[in-house]
C-alpha cells in the first residue's frame, strides 16, 4: 500500500513495541526547529504509554541516538541543520524504529522516496499536526513483536 498522510505500511521487525521496564512508547524528534519541537513535546507528553526520550536537529545526532538508545519511533523532518531525514533513514536501513516523517516538504517526489525507503507514515506539518497524536496512540497500541 503506497504510503500517504497517516497511512499505514508494515516493515518487518520495525514494529514499535514499549518498553518493558517502564511499558513507554519511546520517541525520538528529529526537528530543527525548537518552537516546533517543544510543541510536539507538549502535545506527545499529553499521550498515556508515551515518553519523548529526546530531540536533535542534526542527521548525525539522529543515527547516533536511534542507534544508541531503545528508540520505537522516530519523528523525522526531512530538512535538517546539517544533512536531510533521507539521510537518516539511508543510514539506518531496515533494521531501525519505526518512522514518521513530519515535514513542510510533502512533494511527490519525497513521499515516493520515503516509501522506497520503508517510511511507516508521511505528515505534513501545516496539514496533519492534529492528526499526529492519533498515528501515535496507533502505533502506542500495536501488537508487540
Amino acid at each position: 500500500m503506497p504510503v500517504g498522510y497517516a497511512h499505514l505500511v508494515t516493515i518487518p521487525n520495525s514494529r514499535p513495541s514499549q518498553n518493558a521496564r517502564t511499558g513507554a512508547l519511546r520517541i525520538l524528534l528529529v526537528e530543527d526547529s525548537e518552537l516546533l519541537a517543544e510543541r510536539l513535546r507538549e502535545v506527545l507528553g499529553q499521550i498515556g504509554g508515551v515518553e519523548v526520550v529526546g530531540t536533535v536537529v542534526d542527521e548525525r545526532a539522529a543515527v547516533d541516538m536511534a542507534r544508541d538508545r531503545d528508540i520505537h519511533v522516530l519523528i523525522l523532518d526531512l530538512q535538517l541543520k546539517q544533512g536531510t531525514g533521507f539521510g537518516v533513514l539511508r543510514s539506518l536501513g531496515p533494521n531501525r524504529p519505526a518512522i514518521i516523517v513530519f515535514t513542510n516538504y510533502a512533494l511527490p517526489e519525497y513521499r515516493r522516496r520515503a516509501e522506497q525507503l520503508g517510511v511507516e507514515y508521511f505528515l505534513n506539518k501545516s496539514l496533519d499536526f492534529e492528526r499526529l497524536p492519533e498515528v501515535i496512540r496507533t502505533l502506542a497500541d500495536a501488537p508487540h513483536s
